[in-house]
C-alpha cells in the first residue's frame, strides 16, 4: 500500500449511519477486522425520523441495534463510544474514557448536524430532526402541549402553532405529517381545532432540488393540507414564544421545526482535514482524504465531488449508503494492490412525501415524476423496507393515539 507503514489490516470506521453501516458491511462479507466506533448502539433510518416526531411510527421501528445487524459478521465489533477527536495522521480515534482506537485504514462517516448559520436563538429553542433523540424530544413536546390546551380552543390558539424553517424535504415532510396529526387529534376531540403550520424558506420555491412541476404540486399540497406557505423570507430570530421574521414581522409559536440546513458533524471541525462548504471533509474522486492516505471520508461527513452543479453530491440517503460501500471497495482493492476507483454514484432518484396518498417521487437520472398514490405506495416501499417489522394498519384513530402515549 503506497504511503501506508507496514500494518495488519483492521479499518476502523467513525459513525454507524447509513454510510458507516455500509462500508462496515461490505468490509465484513469478505473478513476484514472492522471496529466501528458510534454514540448510538443503534443504527437510525434518518428519512422517516419526521414520522417518530409526529407519532406516525415508534422509534423502534427505524432503529436497530448495530450489534444485531453484524450478528453475522464475527469480524466486525462494535464500540459505543463518544468520540472526542480524530488523528488523521495516524488513523486513530479519540474516545471520550480515554481510550483510543486505530487502524490500517480510518471511514470518517460522522454524519451532519443541524446548521443554525448564527441565528439567535436557533439552537437553544428550534427542534432539529438528526436522531431518533431529537424526533422523541419533538414528539413530547408536543404532547405536552396538546394536554395543556386540551378542550380549550384560547389555550390552543395559543400552544399548538407550528413553525417549520426550510421547505425542502425534510420541511415538506414535516408539515404535512403535522397538519395530518393535528387533523387527526381534532377529528377525535383531543384538541378543539387543529393549530396553524407555517412554513417559512428564503428560496423562491418548495423542494427546490425537485421538477418545477414538483414545486408547484408540493405548494399546491401542503397549502391544501393547510399549511401556510412564506416564501422569499428568512428567520432573524428564534425565541421560546415567538419567531421573528426577516420582514419584521412576528410568529407566536412555541414548537420551531428546524429543517433549513446541515453542517458536518462538529468532531470534524478540529482534526486538521481539509474542509469546505457545510464543514466537511474535501474528499477526491475515489472519496480518499489528500494527504491521509488510507483515511476516507462518506455520507454527511464528505464533500463527494460530481460534474453536475453545484459540483458536489447531496446530502441524501442514497449517496450515504452507495459512498459507504465504495470506500470499502477501494480499501479491498488496496489491500490487492489494485488501484482505487472513482466513486460512480447510481442516482435512483428523490422522493418526498406531503401526506396520505399525496407524494412526489422523480425516478432515475431523467426525473421521470410520479406524483399522488401511485408515488405514496412507491414510499410505502422504501419505509417498508427500513422497518424491522412488518408494515401495520396506520388509520387515523392510531396517530391520535401515537401522540397520547408515554
Amino acid at each position: 500500500m503506497t504511503g501506508l507503514p507496514e500494518r495488519a489490516p483492521h479499518v476502523v470506521i467513525l459513525g454507524g449511519g447509513l454510510a458507516g453501516v455500509g462500508c462496515a458491511h461490505r468490509l465484513g462479507d469478505e473478513g476484514l477486522p472492522v471496529t466501528l466506533v458510534d454514540r448510538n448502539d443503534y443504527h437510525q433510518f434518518q428519512p422517516l425520523l419526521y414520522q417518530v416526531a409526529t407519532s406516525q411510527l415508534p422509534a423502534e421501528d427505524i432503529a436497530r441495534p448495530h450489534r444485531s445487524i453484524f450478528r453475522l459478521h464475527p469480524t466486525v465489533t462494535v464500540r459505543t463510544e463518544e468520540v472526542s477527536g480524530i488523528d488523521p495522521a495516524s488513523r486513530s480515534l479519540m474516545l471520550s474514557d480515554g481510550s483510543g482506537v486505530s487502524g490500517s485504514h480510518l471511514v470518517i462517516a460522522a454524519g451532519g448536524q443541524a446548521e443554525y448559520f448564527g441565528v439567535p436563538g436557533a439552537a437553544e429553542h428550534a427542534f432539529p430532526l438528526y436522531s431518533v433523540a431529537d424526533a422523541e424530544r419533538l414528539r413530547l413536546h408536543f404532547q405536552k402541549l396538546v394536554r395543556a390546551a386540551g378542550a380549550d380552543q384560547h389555550a390552543a390558539d395559543q400552544a399548538l402553532d407550528v413553525v417549520v424553517v426550510g421547505g425542502g424535504p425534510t420541511g415538506v415532510e414535516v408539515a404535512g405529517a403535522l397538519a395530518e396529526l393535528m387533523q387527526a387529534l381534532a377529528t377525535l376531540g383531543e384538541i378543539p381545532g387543529p393549530g396553524r403550520i407555517y412554513v417559512v424558506d428564503r428560496g423562491e420555491v418548495l423542494l427546490g432540488a425537485f421538477s418545477d412541476k414538483s414545486h408547484a404540486y408540493a405548494h399546491k399540497q401542503l397549502t391544501k393540507h393547510g399549511a401556510e406557505v412564506m416564501l422569499r423570507r428568512g428567520v432573524r430570530a428564534v425565541d421560546a414564544d415567538r419567531v421573528e421574521l426577516d420582514d419584521e414581522s412576528v410568529i407566536r409559536t412555541r414548537t420551531v421545526v428546524w429543517g433549513a440546513g446541515e453542517s458536518a458533524a462538529s468532531v470534524i471541525a478540529a482534526a486538521g482535514l481539509p474542509t469546505g462548504r457545510g464543514g466537511r471533509v474535501d474528499v477526491g474522486a475515489d472519496l480518499t482524504v489528500q494527504g491521509f492516505p488510507g483515511v476516507y471520508a462518506v455520507g454527511d461527513a464528505a464533500n463527494i465531488p460530481t460534474d453536475a452543479d453545484p459540483g458536489v453530491l447531496p446530502q441524501l440517503g442514497s449517496v450515504a449508503q452507495q459512498s459507504g460501500r465504495w470506500a470499502a471497495e477501494n480499501i479491498l482493492r488496496e489491500l490487492e494492490g489494485e488501484p482505487s476507483l472513482a466513486f460512480h454514484y447510481k442516482d435512483k432518484g428523490i422522493m418526498a412525501m406531503i401526506g396520505r396518498n399525496t407524494a412526489i417521487a422523480e425516478v432515475g437520472r431523467h426525473r421521470h415524476q410520479v406524483e399522488g398514490p401511485v408515488a405514496f405506495a412507491a414510499w410505502l416501499g422504501v419505509r417498508g423496507a427500513a422497518q424491522r417489522r412488518p408494515q401495520q394498519d396506520r388509520r387515523l384513530p392510531r396517530v391520535g393515539v401515537g401522540l397520547l402515549r408515554t
